[in-house]
């Protein structure tokens, strides 16, 4: 007899196939071609520091070399005061040999132009050394951001490969018998032989699935929260019979295919949530970016039955957290707690071309709007002629303060001005942007700087704790091409890329040199509010030089611990978030933006850490200023088309000073 065709629902799991081999294949190639990469970024790993190894003992004799000048500079001019003795006292008497004063003075000029010249060749060759250093820096680059890249590519792969082996098909054979019950018929006994033959089959295609994972081990310990399901396609009676004992005995021939809840996947392989999002993760309407994004099993409920089931989070992590949650930009609000919570702030005053100081810190001229730490803040408003406005504020909802100037007695106060009037003047906020209102306060502070996670680089390491003795000024957001256009409209300045070889972007995962790129073509569409890149730090520094000479304040570049610093805001975790990139939260590699691997995207697309800045995390690459000891200069926060790994907090890259790629852009600190 045949039994008719059942849907039946059950906890269950995955047996392995010859037909999903090549999902093996995939991830095994993907784990040998990491082997192949990991191992030339070892090798040029090695290399690179063979050669700034050999530049420093270049350097060394250079230094030797140029010592030795001064006291073979020294020896000539003794030797020729000598010669010049030896002449004088040749004019009173004509028999006294020179010879030896002309010999000594010779050796002393020949010695002395030898050195000049191996200092010319000692620097050709540390010159020399310097490109190939520079270059292989690059490819080094390269290197790591193709090895993360696979590493993201491996990911992918054994979760697409986890769920084609719980969702297979199989055929089971299976033999059941029971005891017939005194009080049913046969008929009835026969379909509950039956129907308890379909539970064991269920049963035994869910242990032969788990048993044959590939990542058996891993997944294994979560089986009661894997969401596996087994849906019965057909099944028939291979032979049944009855006994004289009143049992009923059935052979079944099953087929089955598994099913599973694709958006668990994840968590069974201990990744991100993201690689689950193709699958319709549970996690996009609850998600917050206050929450770690790698979750314990009793942090999750999951309801069965479903493919795409909704996921609720039954408890937060005990340790303390940082709300920041993602909204749409028209309503962006930065929310966050305790003092690191950033309040509105808005500042008017009575007069025209005042300046603002809050914390001793100088924030242009009101009207102003900023966000601030919530707390006490001394504000102050200064103008030539009129007395200062002091006042202190307690910060604790969003404020508007109208600050009323006095003039002073028997002054001449600096005229105010009619809007007619501002608009001849020669340099205007429209002239150089609002740079004021792009400016937040960073407070001063204690932070760790470096790998503090352990998933970052040998230059990241050791982890050093940095003070910050007082609050500055930074930029909230990268330059922009518009801020950009507006300095080069100002001064005619030409880019290093306009004025040589144009600007790098990745091909097939290498540095292309394209002679007809630069900021204002960098080889993707861009509109004014696009961070200005295929700038090098020469054509940042000029761009800050040309600001502060508009505003008469001090623009820079910010050093590495200014800038981690400003980028952790006050967290230990890899991104302002947690400690995984998660989907959508930020422009990089794989990271599940619209711009990701395409181009840049518009400054503050994502919303910003709890000090305010955007962007802090990919987008583009971000000079940092170096001292004047150093020859090259590090970048930091990730890029639209670096791996989510190479955009954390603590992540540096080095390069040389006139390297310029339409994934390096800029912001700027204001000085005190």
């Amino acid at each position: 007899m045949r039994i008719a065709p059942l849907s039946l629902l059950i906890s269950a799991s995955l047996f392995a196939s010859s037909a999903f081999a090549q999902d093996t294949a995939t991830v095994t190639g993907i784990e040998s071609e990491i082997s192949i990469k990991q191992a030339e970024y070892d090798n040029a790993t090695q290399i690179l520091e063979k050669h700034l190894k050999e530049e420093s003992q270049l350097q060394s004799q250079l230094d030797l070399l140029r010592t030795r000048s001064t006291e073979l500079d020294k020896e000539k001019n003794q030797a020729l005061d000598a010669m010049n003795e030896m002449y004088r006292r040749l004019i009173d008497d004509p028999t006294i040999d020179i010879s030896a004063a002309q010999a000594r003075y010779q050796q002393a000029v020949v010695d002395h132009k030898q050195n000049k010249d191996d200092i010319a060749m000692q620097l050709a060759a540390i010159a020399s050394h310097r490109k190939d250093i520079e270059q292989i820096r690059v490819a080094k680059h390269t290197q790591l951001n193709t090895l993360e890249s696979l590493k993201e590519q491996l990911t992918t792969a054994r979760v697409e490969r986890l769920r084609n082996e719980f969702t297979r098909e199989g055929t089971l054979e299976v033999n059941h018998t029971i005891n017939c019950k005194r009080t049913e018929t046969l008929a009835a006994c026969e379909q509950r032989g039956q129907q308890m033959g379909l539970q064991k089959a269920t049963k035994r295609f869910v242990d032969q699935i788990f048993a044959n994972l590939t990542e058996e081990r891993l997944v294994e310990p979560k089986r009661n929260m894997a969401g596996a399901q087994v849906q019965v396609l057909s099944s028939h009676v291979v032979n049944s019979a009855f006994s004289g004992q009143g049992n009923y005995n059935v052979n079944l021939s099953v087929t089955m295919r598994g099913d599973v809840n694709s958006s668990r996947l994840c968590n069974l392989l201990s990744v991100d949530n993201r690689y689950c999002s193709e699958y319709g993760t549970p996690l996009t309407a609850t998600y917050q970016t206050r929450y770690d994004t790698t979750f314990t099993d009793s942090q999750l409920t999951f309801s069965d039955g479903q493919d795409n089931a909704n996921v609720s989070v039954s408890r937060l992590s005990e340790q303390p957290i940082r709300d920041y949650s993602v909204k749409p930009m028209s309503t962006v609000n930065t929310q966050v707690v305790d003092s690191n919570k950033m309040i509105e702030f808005t500042l008017r005053s009575n007069v025209y071309d005042d300046e603002v100081f809050i914390d001793g810190v100088s924030f242009g001229s009101t009207r102003l709007a900023t966000t601030l730490p919530s707390g006490i803040h001394d504000v102050e408003v200064r103008k030539q002629g009129y007395k200062p406005y002091r006042v202190r504020v307690d910060l604790r909802k969003p404020q508007t303060i109208h600050a009323k100037l006095v003039k002073k007695p028997e002054s001449i106060a600096a005229p105010t001005y009619t809007s007619e009037q501002r608009n001849t003047t020669s340099v205007t906020s429209a002239a150089i942007g609002n740079a004021a209102a792009d400016v937040v306060v960073v407070p001063a502070g204690k932070f760790e700087m470096g790998d503090i996670n352990g998933n970052g680089l040998a230059n990241e390491r050791p982890v050093v704790e940095k003070t910050i003795a007082n609050s500055f000024a930074m930029q909230n957001k990268e330059v922009t091409v518009g801020a950009y256009q507006k300095f080069v409209s100002n001064t005619n300045y030409k880019t290093e890329a306009e004025r040589n070889r144009g600007c790098a972007y990745y091909l097939n995962g290498e540095p292309v040199w394209e002679a007809n790129l630069n900021w204002r073509n960098p080889g993707f569409e861009q509109g004014s509010d696009f961070p200005a890149v295929c700038l090098t730090y020469n054509d940042a520094k000029a761009y800050a030089d040309w600001l502060s000479g508009q505003t008469g304040q001090q623009y820079r570049l910010p050093n590495e611990v200014e800038w981690e610093y400003a980028a952790r805001a006050g967290t230990k975790t890899e991104y302002p978030w947690g400690n995984e990139i998660g989907k959508n939260l930020a422009n990089c590699g794989w990271c599940g933006s619209e711009w990701s691997n395409k181009s840049a995207s518009p400054t503050g697309s994502f919303a910003p850490n709890a000090f305010g800045l955007y962007d802090t995390v990919g987008n583009v690459w971000e000079w940092t200023h170096k001292s004047a000891e150093q020859a090259d200069v590090t970048v930091r926060g990730g890029a639209w088309n670096f791996a989510p790994s190479l955009a954390r907090a603590s992540t540096r890259l080095i390069l040389a000073p006139d390297f310029r790629a339409n994934y390096i852009g800029f912001r700027l600190v204001r000085e005190r």
